[in-house]
């Protein structure tokens, strides 16, 4: 049995118990984290313009 990644296992449960409030939240913090990771890169300049 193939194991489900994370982000399928908490949009399953999400699904499930019908907290659809829990949705913007993680949309928030996997944006933070995709800032932080390309914080780290060259695309760095670009986002500090942003801002």
């Amino acid at each position: 049995m193939a194991r489900a990644s994370f982000l399928s296992e908490l949009f399953a449960f999400v699904r499930a118990h019908k907290a659809y409030m829990l949705i913007p939240i993680i949309v928030v913090l996997l944006l933070a984290g995709l800032l932080i990771i390309l914080g780290g890169t060259q695309a760095a300049p670009f986002i500090y313009t942003l801002f």
